[in-house]
């Protein structure tokens, strides 16, 4: 069962909801839907590893239905893992705690190469020489040149991450 979330009194949680706010809205400027962000805001923020979209709902103060396409969006995305609690029937939400970033970003792995894979098939069906083949041929090279570059970041992420924070799985 997930836990309920406990605020030690309304100014903390009014602090909470204004940093939840300002980093929302730092998402959302960047092209992120306004309530996915706010959503993945307050977990990101927030002390508690599950939540139920009720839970969702009353944390970050918006309607059940708000939150149904947030999290629809964000599991989408890969921004939150939707689970169930075996014999349960409500879905819980949670997010990465392991290795928030790392997690995240090892996810687009895989959509990096689907892209270089379809890059280079436009690269192959297009005349030899048109410039539409040169930007295929340079759209698979950057996302090939992406993907490998990523991989050796999150590993030197990965080291960085250990030599702050040491053991991280309680996230202090």
């Amino acid at each position: 069962m997930v836990a309920e979330v406990e605020w030690p009194d309304d100014e903390d949680r009014t602090e909470l909801l204004r940093l939840v706010e300002r980093f929302a809205l730092v998402l959302a400027e960047s092209g992120w839907p306004r309530m996915p962000a706010r959503v993945f805001s307050f977990v990101l923020a927030d002390d508690a590893d599950r939540y139920t979209a009720a839970e969702l709902a009353a944390g970050v103060g918006v309607s059940p239905a708000a939150i149904s396409g947030a999290v629809k969006y964000l599991t989408r995305v890969g921004l939150l893992s939707k689970e169930r609690e075996p014999g349960a029937r409500i879905d819980v939400y949670r997010i990465f705690d392991e290795d928030v970033w790392g997690t995240i970003f090892r996810q687009r792995v895989p959509s990096l190469e689907r892209y270089e894979q379809a890059a280079a098939e436009g690269a192959e069906m297009l005349p030899r020489g048109s410039m539409g083949a040169r930007r295929m041929r340079e759209t698979q090279e950057f996302y090939r040149f992406l993907r490998l570059e990523e991989e050796q970041v999150l590993d030197r992420w990965s080291a960085h991450r250990q030599a702050l924070f040491g053991d991280t799985t309680n996230g202090t």
